[in-house]
């Protein structure tokens, strides 16, 4: 499916140039949602449905990001994930992050300053210098959601090798229009209610097998366990293999939603999405006679931006005494003119 046909699976009634903060969803996947919850009103549901509609978007998001349902875990919140992983660190281990990042990439790990967790947070350039032999774990957003910076990906991935630092990085701006592969981080942490337009609450971790090795699964219920079924009543804890022993319950509505969201994006293809993506958000550049950039996020520094942009009818962001605005797959080129207008 190329991006100009699959437009047409949106029914928008603004100019939405907000993904950074909610993703839309496309209409298959609201009409998903809409009927499991008029089953679920009409008490004529199947849990059972839902739970496949759960298991199918792990394996779409796995395939998405370059990774395996195997190395998939399913939750609710990022933090969450984080904060699983970041309670398995030894005392007094170093986490370096990048200043100004997201807090749930950071506030999990600070959560632990009592036993002797030290976080260093330097520029998100100066990184991969950061991390040396005494660093446990480096923790970074991929994108940056203020300012849509893109991360330094190779430098530090190359300095974590160096030091046998663990690599952990929050996907949450990125996964649906960034290519990645999964693989070379030790976990890729997602919630999929922004680029892969799915309803709130549902999150995703890609978590590697050394990774897994080291980190236990205080959060298992029955979901976590290798027959979850057959687990509702035991005193006798047998996990998954994999990734799933970190599994929350699924957010059943959500995932039918995200299964439909993540079947799209896989449809058109995350090369594709990025190039739509990037060229909209570098049309908006160039009419503002800004450099080309490698983000589909673009904060503007002025101060009565919001207000025109709200004037024009379109909807962005505020963060930082900035405004920012989020292109993704249904922003159009007319989406763009109309925004930079406002701010010309």
């Amino acid at each position: 499916m190329d991006v100009r046909t699959a437009q047409r699976l949106w029914s928008l009634d603004s100019v939405w140039l907000n993904t950074a903060q909610y993703g839309i969803p496309p209409n298959t996947a609201h009409r998903a949602l809409a009927e499991a919850m008029e089953a679920w009103r009409t008490a004529t549901g199947d849990p059972s449905s839902w739970g496949a509609a759960a298991q199918d978007a792990r394996r779409r998001f796995a395939a998405l990001i370059g990774s395996t349902p195997d190395d998939i875990a399913q939750g609710t919140t990022t933090s969450q994930f984080m904060g699983v992983i970041a309670a398995s660190l030894p005392d007094g281990a170093r986490v370096v992050v990048p200043e100004g990042d997201f807090t749930s990439a950071v506030f999990p790990w600070m959560a632990h300053a009592d036993r002797g967790v030290e976080v260093r947070v330097v520029p998100l350039a100066g990184l991969a210098d950061a991390i040396d032999d005494a660093t446990a774990v480096v923790a970074f957003s991929l994108v940056q959601s203020a300012t849509g910076e893109v991360a330094p990906v190779e430098e530090i991935l190359g300095a974590a090798a160096r030091h046998d630092a663990l690599v952990v990085t929050d996907a949450t701006q990125a996964a649906g229009w960034c290519p990645m592969d999964a693989t070379r981080f030790d976990a890729v942490v997602c919630s999929a209610y922004k680029w892969l337009m799915a309803p709130r609450g549902l999150a995703y971790a890609h978590l590697s097998p050394r990774l897994r090795d080291r980190v236990r699964p205080t959060g298992a219920g029955p979901s976590a366990a290798a027959d979850p079924m057959a687990s509702f009543y035991t005193s006798r804890m047998v996990l998954a293999e994999g990734a799933a022993r970190f599994d929350a319950s699924p957010n059943w509505f959500a995932a039918v939603a995200a299964a439909e969201s993540l079947r799209v994006l896989q449809d058109i293809g995350v090369e594709a999405v990025r190039a739509h993506n990037l060229a909209v958000a570098n049309r908006f550049r160039d009419r503002l006679g800004l450099p080309p950039g490698d983000s589909p996020i673009v904060a503007v520094d002025d101060p009565d931006a919001g207000e025109r942009l709200r004037a024009a009818g379109v909807r962005a962001a505020e963060r930082g005494g900035r405004v920012r605005l989020a292109f993704h797959l249904y922003s159009t080129e007319e989406d763009a003119d109309t925004a930079a207008k406002a701010l010309a």
